[in-house]
């Protein structure tokens, strides 16, 4: 089977969910494989942070929509981690933030997205 064919496959049968869960999956590799190269490989860096930021970004978009589904305070939630991840991704280039805070935040996603709930 060809890797066009699987990927529609794929596609055909992945939820909304399933694929955020996925991306997030892929953008938290990515942010823990930037956290642990060197200062000096600033273009791994630079590349995991921003595909971080336009997943947030797009995800702020969204609820930012009138035909979101989400109730209004998630929505209003997402939209503020959407700001606090750009914020944090900035302290993070400047060396006065490590990765760790959006690794959690998007783990915690994650956890959400599964349908695990976390223990309080």
């Amino acid at each position: 089977m060809s890797v066009q064919a699987y990927t529609a496959a794929a596609t055909r049968t992945e939820s909304p969910r399933d694929m955020e869960y996925r991306l997030f999956g892929q953008v938290t590799r990515a942010l823990v494989h930037a956290s642990s190269v060197d200062a000096a490989d600033v273009a791994t860096r630079i590349d995991a942070l921003d595909w971080n930021r336009r997943l947030w970004s797009a995800l702020a978009t969204d609820c930012g929509s009138p035909g979101n589904a989400l109730g209004h305070s998630m929505r209003a939630q997402i939209i503020s981690l959407s700001l606090f991840v750009n914020r944090h991704s900035s302290a993070v280039m400047r060396g006065e933030e490590t990765f760790q805070d959006l690794i959690d935040l998007n783990r915690m996603m994650m956890q959400g997205l599964s349908g695990q709930q976390q223990a309080a």
